[in-house]
């Protein structure tokens, strides 16, 4: 996997997802650090079910990054090579670090694979 497709630009696609692997990281780790036990939720993952509404965020997270994680693993299969290695590690990565950070990640390295595979746009004909 090098940086570019072979066309020399960087699918657009691949761009929007990266900028948004990197607000993922910036912007959980922001809460992250600034956590603070309290009595109602003494430890992180407490934290997660400290009440109702963080209970049902926390279930949804917890189901999607569990799905990223088999659709890593199964797309590392069917692109073959390096992939698998990626995959293995994102999965822990997800889970240690974020899912905002790790699923756009995969995404756009997996659209820059895939440009890759693709024929570049056919010109169209000057009249």
């Amino acid at each position: 996997m090098s940086a570019a497709p072979a066309s020399g630009r960087t699918p657009v696609a691949a761009a929007v997802y990266f900028v948004l692997a990197a607000v993922g990281a910036v912007g959980t780790w922001y809460f992250n650090l600034r956590f603070t036990p309290t009595p109602d939720a003494p430890s992180y993952l407490e934290g997660w079910f400290a009440n109702p509404a963080s209970s049902s965020v926390a279930v949804d997270v917890i189901v999607v990054a569990t799905v990223a994680c088999i659709f890593y693993v199964r797309e590392a299969r069917r692109l073959g090579g390096r992939w698998t290695v990626v995959a293995l590690v994102l999965v822990p990565l997800t889970f240690l670090v974020a899912l905002a950070f790790t699923f756009p990640l995969f995404l756009g390295l997996r659209e820059i694979a895939l440009s890759r595979e693709r024929p570049g746009p056919v010109p169209r004909p000057t009249t």
